[in-house]
């Protein structure tokens, strides 16, 4: 019974991070349909963003406390690939808006390989070890529970109570709810729609930065594909939850995360992603909007 926990205490953990991510998928599409297989680069950027402060800090005050290097490292993460994003947005994405639907897409596709191969150019293919960043564990009835565990799991229900306040009952959430309902409809009630949306990839590329800093701090090392894989996977979570809803979101990427932890503690790891993928299908076959996901109505 204690391996179980324990494994659900890992998966839980995993899903967090995946949860993060996949919020900024699902944000961008509520907001102008468009899948952004960018954000899984701006995840990875983030976590180079919160080493290269971490070893900067290091560098120059030497002992700094763990709780304010944390800080900072989220803080200029935010800010970084918050304009990453925003810059992506205006001069990738938005002059495509207009245009048929798969310029978007492909469009993302290859702003997700130019990211990955300018961080593998400038910081090397090699994988990027950190320093154990948080080390304590505690012994709960028999399950170790880590600090960066406790940590992961809280700073996830924080940040998405805030998101979800600030979609539903801020100036800005109604914005961006008009502008996902109608953006013509919206631009002429006075809403500025260019606005919104590049401030919904801000906010999405935030999130993103914190998953990456997680995402370090979890594992220790960061390499220029850890893009790609949990990006995946994110967009996965944010299928499985209902794309377009920030619960949704943070729900299947809870799922995907304890079934890759379960399925790797019970059999073999090499099938934990066909798995994944396999019960993600099968969820879709009875609910194609996802489990919190509405139906999308046509517009004639």
């Amino acid at each position: 019974m204690e391996y179980f926990v324990q494994q659900l205490v890992n998966g839980l953990t995993l899903g967090s991070i995946y949860g993060l991510v996949a919020i900024g998928y699902t944000m961008v599409y509520g907001i102008i349909g468009m899948v952004n297989f960018a954000h899984g680069d701006i995840f990875m950027l983030g976590g180079f963003a919160a080493l290269i402060v971490y070893l900067i800090l290091l560098g120059l005050l030497g002992g700094v406390p763990i709780a304010l290097a944390l800080f900072i490292m989220i803080l200029i993460a935010m800010l970084m690939t918050g304009l990453w994003n925003w810059v992506i947005e205006k001069l990738a994405y938005r002059p495509l808006r207009g245009s048929f639907r798969l310029a978007p897409l492909i469009t993302a596709i290859g702003m997700s390989i130019a990211l990955s191969n300018f961080v593998q150019v400038t910081q090397g293919p090699r994988n990027k070890p950190v320093p154990p960043l948080v080390s304590s564990v505690y012994d709960i009835f028999g399950i170790a529970i880590s600090l960066k565990q406790i940590i992961i799991v809280l700073v996830t229900a924080v940040l998405l109570t805030i998101f979800w306040y600030i979609v539903n009952h801020t100036p800005l959430g109604r914005a961006q709810r008009a502008t996902e309902q109608d953006r013509k409809m919206a631009a002429l009630l006075g809403i500025d729609v260019d606005k919104t949306i590049s401030i919904t990839f801000v906010m999405g590329a935030a999130l993103a930065a914190v998953a990456g800093t997680m995402y370090l701090m979890y594992y220790g090392v960061i390499v220029f594909t850890d893009g790609f894989t949990p990006g995946v996977k994110a967009f996965t979570a944010a299928v499985l939850g209902g794309i377009g809803s920030l619960p949704g979101a943070v729900l299947g990427g809870l799922m995907i995360g304890l079934i890759e932890s379960l399925w790797s503690a019970y059999f073999t790891i090499d099938y934990k992603d066909v798995a994944t993928f396999s019960i993600l299908a099968i969820v879709l076959i009875f609910k194609p909007s996802g489990i919190l996901g509405r139906p999308e109505v046509e517009k004639v």
